[in-house]
């Protein structure tokens, strides 16, 4: 969840890394540091807030090699103590890390010899190198030897005044080096040295590669290994504002293209993952958060358009269903970076009962793509606010797609999708956005509010209440229209805005009535349908998209969410006490 940024090369490392961790805050922005390697001592800068605040640069003295760190905090409190980078007693090593370790209290005992100033779990790599050092050994060996120690999902980075080295690992969190002219990037994610290469080499787990003029792997027992580049496809423009205020919006606007996007598939890959998943005794739709909603949703969906059963399933609680996994079970695993640390256990997890497992994921060398029998990519481009916006509505029309694919109607599932991305390049013009920003001035000023669906626009119910929750901070809570009478409609008061998602379906009647139901009880109706209704106290008109509805349904409340925020003064790229990849348990 943390980001790490690394240089080793002819320019100003300082000046790279800063930029780096500028464009990495989405994975964490409680503090940030740097670690400049100077001749011969190692120089060290943490402070706490956002590194976006930080215009200081000409403060730090530059370097040919620099590693930095921006935290999302997960073990210690934020305080500047606790900021990365960490270092020894003697300040000679200094370690960035992404992840936990387990066992780091074990670890600290034994090292109860050292001087600790942090409450962190990083803290003990960089004394247990430390030790490593004194007791005789290489740098590159004396890290690697203290990564066996640990238990948990890492990924380190670390850095020696007194060697030219510096050497990156991991274990379960991401890490991805770029490649330039004589130079070296390592970084947990592609965006903050995308403008510099594109040639990158994905670190597997247990991988440990050592920096300096050049660049070796081996792993964590000493054996060599061998790791090629590639060359990703995302261009600079596509991960930054260009023009926009907030990434936000700029991905929500940017729905017009990437629905089609999704559906610009390989057929074969297509129909393969769809044979895969007719084939199975058993099929899972696994995802966390926004993926797991949309998991629900794709269930819907099959049911409908294939006639089949899937399971949707958290993929924090998949674990307890190992009993009923056999070779034949598939598992679609539903993920934005690739990286969800929960979905990767249930890989695991599934793995080891022989299943067969495919990823929709939207990062290119992820490692849930690399732990998959098969894997369809999104399409979508880096996304960069924490909440998922474009890529969920990819993820919705891969998994329709895939419904169609696998009862031999796939071109009609393309033309479908193809012509839901044409209804939302006319849907989000200004006048549009003007409309919904109106609404989002007067939702500002309430504590409360709920959202209710049914069928395939249950899960969006979900996944609006998630939107209006971490983006504008409202206690917002989703239903299934029906459920409201057992229990949930003795919130209604006067006045209590409720959101109605409507499509033009089997279920349109129903999902009214239980809209009026609220309205009977003081609600504020807000309806988002492809038709106006006189039991909605405000409209906000979605195309008439049959199965498709969940795509184009969502995306108003996203807006909403969005422009809710910008009135209560929060900020919608980086919400409180969250992070964009979820990479701990």
């Amino acid at each position: 969840m943390c980001g790490i940024i690394g240089y080793i090369g002819p320019r100003n490392g300082t000046e790279v890394v800063i930029d780096g961790l500028k464009k990495l805050e989405y994975r964490g922005y409680d503090s940030w540091g740097i670690a400049i390697k100077g001749n011969p001592s190692l120089s060290v800068h943490k402070q706490v807030g956002k590194i976006s605040d930080f215009d200081d640069l000409a403060s730090l003295p530059p370097s040919s090699v620099a590693v930095g760190h921006t935290r999302w905090a997960t073990n210690g409190s934020v305080t500047k103590a606790n900021a990365h980078p960490h270092t020894c007693c003697r300040g000679k090593v200094a370690v960035v890390h992404n992840g936990i370790i387990e066992n780091f209290q074990e670890l600290k005992q034994e090292l109860r010899s050292h001087h600790f100033v942090s409450e962190t779990d990083t803290e003990i790599i960089a004394h247990l190198i430390e030790d490593n050092l004194s007791a005789g050994m290489h740098f590159k060996d004396a890290v690697t030897n203290a990564l066996t120690r640990l238990e948990g999902r890492f990924a380190v980075v670390a850095v020696s005044a007194d060697s030219k080295n510096v050497v990156a690992a991991r274990k379960g969190s991401p890490l991805v080096i770029g490649i330039g002219k004589d130079e070296y990037f390592i970084a947990s994610d592609i965006p903050a040295f995308l403008e510099h290469t594109r040639d990158v080499i994905f670190l597997d787990d247990g991988d440990v590669a050592t920096i300096s003029d050049g660049i070796s792997f081996t792993d964590f027992e000493g054996g060599v290994v061998h790791r090629e580049p590639v060359e990703i496809t995302w261009n600079v423009e596509q991960a930054s504002l260009n023009g926009h205020e907030h990434y936000m919006i700029k991905e929500i606007l940017e729905q017009r293209s990437t629905v089609g996007l999704a559906v610009d598939q390989d057929d074969a890959k297509v129909l393969k993952v769809a044979k895969m998943i007719n084939e199975a005794y058993g099929t899972f739709f696994i995802g966390c958060g926004t993926a797991g909603k949309v998991g629900l949703v794709g269930s819907y969906i099959f049911s409908t358009v294939a006639k089949k059963h899937v399971n949707a399933v958290v993929g924090s609680e998949f674990p307890s269903y190992h009993d009923f996994l056999t070779p034949k079970t598939l598992l679609v695993c539903i993920s934005q970076s690739g990286e969800t640390a929960d979905t990767l256990e249930a890989i695991e997890v599934a793995k080891k009962k022989g299943c067969k497992v495919v990823s929709i994921v939207n990062v290119m060398g992820s490692t849930m793509l690399r732990m998959s029998d098969e894997y369809i990519l999104c399409n979508s481009g880096p996304e960069k606010a924490v909440c998922s916006t474009k890529v969920t509505t990819a993820q919705i029309a891969l998994l329709t797609l895939l419904a169609y694919a696998c009862v031999g109607r796939l071109e009609e599932g393309k033309r479908l999708l193809n012509s839901v991305s044409l209804k939302l390049d006319v849907m989000l013009d200004g006048q549009y956005l003007d409309e919904i920003r109106f609404l989002a001035k007067k939702l500002a000023g309430h504590e409360s509010m709920y959202i209710i669906g049914r069928g395939l626009n249950y899960p969006m119910a979900l996944e609006g209440a998630i939107k209006m929750q971490e983006v504008p901070y409202i206690h917002a809570e989703g239903f299934a229209g029906g459920e409201l009478k057992h229990g949930p409609i003795a919130l209604i008061e006067d006045g209590t805005p409720c959101i109605a998602l409507v499509a033009n379906d089997g279920v349109k009647n129903e999902i009214l009535i239980n809209a009026l139901e609220i309205k009977s009880r003081g609600g504020f109706i807000i309806g988002i349908s492809p038709k106006d209704n006189d039991i909605f106290d405000f409209w906000i008109p979605v195309p008439d998209v049959a199965i498709a509805s969940p795509i184009v349904n969502i995306i108003p409340i996203q807006l909403l969410s969005y422009f809710t925020a910008l009135e209560k003064n929060c900020d919608p790229d980086k919400p409180r006490n969250l992070a964009k990849s979820v990479t701990v348990k």
